[in-house]
């Protein structure tokens, strides 16, 4: 499957972004897909997972409550629904996709195929 997001931008301090991930491949529907973000100088952390049947979601602690995660299988797309932004989310976003066996994990180096990032920045 290739991965490519789109949504990024600017944000003010408290606003909302949403960004957006399109996937190519007849395999999406089985696939576990999940947000990391890499600010400068940091190291890719998890945001967000989705089961590929949308029955399980999983968040990182600072972004519970802020950020959704949603998929659309006919679509062959996984959202983030971004509010109440803060300027420490500011970072790349990167889509990503895994087996089921990988499923719940927060480790980027089991996921197996990943986008190339949009950039959210985040002002006050």
């Amino acid at each position: 499957v290739q991965l490519a997001e789109s949504g990024g931008g600017l944000a003010q301090a408290g606003g909302s972004l949403r960004l957006s991930c399109a996937a190519s491949g007849r395999t999406f529907r089985g696939f576990v897909m999940a947000w990391f973000r890499q600010a400068p100088g940091a190291d890719r952390e998890f945001v967000a997972g989705i089961s590929w049947n949308q029955n399980n979601t999983d968040y990182a602690d600072n972004v519970k409550g802020r950020f959704t995660i949603t998929r659309d299988n006919a679509k062959n797309t996984v959202d983030l629904q971004m509010n109440s932004l803060e300027r420490e989310d500011t970072a790349v976003y990167y889509c990503a996709a895994t087996w089921p066996y990988y499923s719940g994990s927060h480790y980027s180096h089991e996921y197996h195929e990943w986008g190339h990032g949009t950039q959210v920045t985040v002002h006050s």
